[in-house]
C-alpha cells in the first residue's frame, strides 16, 4: 500500500521544520519554520480523525533531528494461537507492544509490554520483522513509525488485564477478531505465524 502523497507531505514538512528550528539561529528563519509546521498540522488535521491541537503538541514536543519512531510488538503463541490484547482506546485487538523505551533493548521492551499488557513473562526468541508503517495497511499517522515485530515465549506468568488493555486472549490464525489497525494489520500477524511454523523463515524488512 503507497502512502497517501498529502500524508507524505506533511510528515516531510514537519520534520523540515522540527529540524530548522532545532538547528537555526536566524530569528526570521525560525518564524518561516513555525509557519512550516503549523501548515503540516493544518494538513494533517484536515485529511486525519486528529484534532489540530493534539497535532500541535504532539509536535511541539518533538526536538531535534527529525527521526521516524519505534514502535515493538511481540508475537506470543501457545497451542499455535496467537497472543493479543483488547486496548482501551478502541476496544480493539492487537499484539501486546509499544514506544520504544530510552534504556532498553527492543528485546527487553517486548518482554515488558507483555508483562504490562498481558501478565505473561515471556523471553524475546527472534527478530520476525522491521516494518516502515507507511507501507502497511494502517490508518494515516502523523508521525513516521518503524514497526519491530518479535517472536516472544511464555515462561510464566498469569493472564492478567493491564491499565491499557481490558481483555487477554488467545487467536487461531483463522479466526481473528476485530483488530485495531492503527497498531498491527492481519497480513502482519500472518506474518508472524509463518515465522512460527518455519523458524528459518528470514527476516522481513521493508
Amino acid at each position: 500500500m503507497k502512502e497517501s502523497e498529502w500524508l507524505k507531505w506533511a510528515k516531510e514538512l514537519q520534520a523540515i521544520a522540527q529540524t530548522g528550528l532545532t538547528y537555526s539561529k536566524d530569528v526570521y528563519d525560525k518564524e518561516r519554520f513555525e509557519s512550516i509546521r503549523r501548515i503540516s498540522v493544518e494538513i494533517l488535521a484536515k485529511y486525519t480523525n486528529m484534532d489540530a491541537s493534539i497535532i500541535k503538541d504532539l509536535f511541539a514536543n518533538e526536538t531535534g533531528y527529525a527521526t521516524p519512531k519505534v514502535d515493538i510488538r511481540a508475537a506470543v503463541f501457545l497451542d499455535k494461537k496467537i497472543l493479543l490484547v483488547k486496548e482501551k482506546t478502541d476496544g480493539k485487538w492487537a499484539l501486546p507492544g509499544g514506544w520504544g523505551d530510552i534504556g532498553l533493548s527492543p528485546s527487553e521492551v517486548a518482554v515488558k509490554e507483555v508483562k504490562e499488557e498481558s501478565g505473561f513473562d515471556v523471553k524475546a526468541l527472534k527478530l520476525i520483522a522491521v516494518f516502515d508503517k507507511k507501507f502497511h495497511d494502517h490508518p494515516p499517522s502523523p508521525i513516521h513509525v518503524y514497526k519491530l515485530l518479535i517472536q516472544c515465549e511464555i515462561i510464566g506468568g498469569l493472564a492478567a488485564e493491564g491499565i491499557e488493555t481490558s481483555a487477554v486472549q488467545f487467536f487461531a490464525e483463522s479466526n481473528l477478531p476485530p483488530l485495531s489497525l492503527p497498531r498491527n494489520t492481519e497480513a502482519q500477524i500472518q506474518l508472524a505465524f509463518k515465522h512460527l511454523y518455519n523458524q528459518k523463515e528470514p527476516v522481513y524488512f521493508d
